[in-house]
């Protein structure tokens, strides 16, 4: 049997919404910097010299993947407060919709997939690129390169797609529309 919220638990609520809106501001809306200012910004300012836009820019998401490491510890600390209020102390206002885990969990995946899998070879690759002397073994490093460097930036713009689906979610259950509580 679900209880009313005690203002306590109110407040611990508020908080933790907070918090998670907080980490997904950051790593939908750092992505959304580096995309629309930052790229442009470094090519602009650096553009003639590939290999000193294209090693700050690694560093930037270096930077912006250290942030999302944050935001999805942030995000699952916070559902699983939630689970376990919700659960634990009956708590219906705090309960966590299978929607905002199943998005949560598959964002977590496409991150780890970027920082841990993809993104060791990139830096390898784009380094071979711009240590490449002749143009046929320019040419090759650079669609060897490419093709991580696409596959990533596809995933990071998936990634933002979601982070967008799970904030839309979340929004919707705060606002009391999302009367199912799965």
């Amino acid at each position: 049997m679900m209880r009313e919220v005690s203002r306590r638990e109110r407040w611990g609520l508020l908080a933790c919404y907070v918090l998670e809106a907080t980490a997904l501001a950051i790593w939908i809306g750092g992505l959304v910097v580096i995309i629309a200012a930052v790229i442009p910004a470094v090519f602009n300012a650096l553009g003639a010299s590939m290999p000193t836009a294209g090693r700050l820019l690694a560093r930037i998401f270096d930077g912006y993947n250290r942030l999302v490491i944050g935001a999805m510890v942030t995000l699952a600390g916070a559902s699983a407060w939630r689970l376990w209020v919700s659960r634990q102390r009956g708590r219906a206002e705090a309960a966590v919709t299978r929607v905002e885990l199943t998005l949560l969990a598959v964002m977590i995946l496409v991150a780890l997939l970027i920082i841990v899998v993809l993104g060791p070879p990139l830096v390898v690759r784009q380094e071979r690129l711009f240590a490449a002397q002749d143009e046929i073994a320019r040419k090759v490093a650079f669609e060897d390169f490419f093709q991580i460097h696409r596959m990533v930036r596809g995933l990071y713009v998936l990634n933002l797609g979601l982070g967008l689906v799970l904030l839309g979610a979340k929004i919707h259950r705060w606002m009391g529309r999302d009367q199912t509580h799965q």
